[in-house]
């Protein structure tokens, strides 16, 4: 039986560093975001979508993961309504809007069935 290649022991916190070739037009992009003050760096532009590629990919078999762009505004108030207690999250208000929208959904079709 062959060896397996052992990976190398790294310890939370420590970094690597890698490169890494980006199109001219996408390091563009990332110093549009870096001169905008979103980010203090590319490197942390690149760190923050490694983060977000890894939540997104590291779900339950049982989930299915959605993203959806909503105007600033049903931002603004899906986050009251965690202000306001009405939700733990906006990931849960999210889910909550959803569940609702498919129960009345459900309800009305059934109700619009032959008898």
């Amino acid at each position: 039986m062959a060896e397996q290649e052992k990976k190398p022991n790294r310890v939370s916190g420590e970094t690597e560093r890698i490169t890494v070739r980006v199109p001219a037009d996408k390091l563009e992009k990332l110093d549009e975001l870096v001169d905008k003050g979103e980010y203090k760096s590319k490197s942390d532009v690149i760190r923050a979508a490694i983060e977000r590629f890894i939540e997104t990919e590291d779900i339950p078999p049982n989930i299915s993961k959605i993203s959806v762009e909503l105007p600033k505004g049903d931002s603004v108030s899906l986050e009251q309504l965690v202000e306001d207690g009405d939700s733990v999250s906006v990931d849960d208000a999210i889910r909550h809007a959803v569940r609702e929208y498919i129960r009345v959904r459900i309800e009305k079709a059934l109700g619009d069935q032959p008898k």
